[in-house]
């Protein structure tokens, strides 16, 4: 399969051959499904923590005699019935995993990669440098391009390219190492460099 690569002006400067078992793969959605939930679940911290009425400080003391008040009798002050007392069911850290073998992996990446290219979602420039970090400067090149909702993919993120893009809404940029599966189905567009796209291949091989 050849990929069109496109220069800065968006003209076609030359092609980049790919290999067809990664990039040309058929789409499987409940593939995809499974690996991006388990991506999104093992990323939840776990670290919500209630306390019961064992664990809420004080209520040692029984609040009033059991008989002779007139009021419902009562064992201690820090009941879930009562103000600043325990929770009934109370949260506790839990780890969310949800594991997917390697080859799963690979397979989604490899079948949301070809969707992307199918649906033309997918754009090869010869390279995306910004000379300054300024983030006018990285909008007014996007806009150039029509691009809006996008993924920047480059080799290395650095400093200019961080401070550009790190205040801009539906704009993501990310390193050859740092792509996942949620980031590329999260946006509209993914823009990458035929660099970029060598490096993913070899990892999906």
């Amino acid at each position: 399969m050849d990929l069109t690569v496109f220069d800065n002006k968006q003209k076609k400067i030359s092609s980049l051959e790919v290999s067809d078992a990664i990039f040309a793969r058929p789409y499987n959605e409940a593939l995809i499904h499974q690996v991006a939930t388990s991506y999104m679940t093992n990323a939840r911290a776990g670290t919500k923590a209630q306390k019961t009425r064992a664990e809420v400080r004080g209520g040692g003391a029984k609040p009033w005699k059991q008989k002779g008040t007139g009021r419902a009798r009562a064992g201690t002050s820090r009941s879930p019935l009562w103000r600043k007392g325990g929770v009934v069911f109370a949260a506790k850290p839990h780890e969310y995993n949800l594991k997917v073998n390697r080859k799963m992996h690979r397979a989604a990446l490899s079948s949301a990669l070809s969707e992307l290219i199918r649906q033309e979602r997918l754009i090869l420039i010869d390279q995306f440098a910004l000379e300054t970090h300024k983030t006018k400067d990285l909008v007014a090149r996007l806009k150039q391009m029509d691009l809006t909702d996008v993924l920047i993919v480059v080799p290395e993120v650095d400093e200019k390219m961080y401070l550009a893009s790190r205040n801009v809404y539906g704009v993501d940029v990310r390193d050859s190492h740092d792509v996942d599966l949620v980031s590329l189905i999260a946006y509209k567009k993914v823009l990458m460099t035929p660099e970029v796209l060598k490096v993913i291949e070899e990892k999906l091989i």
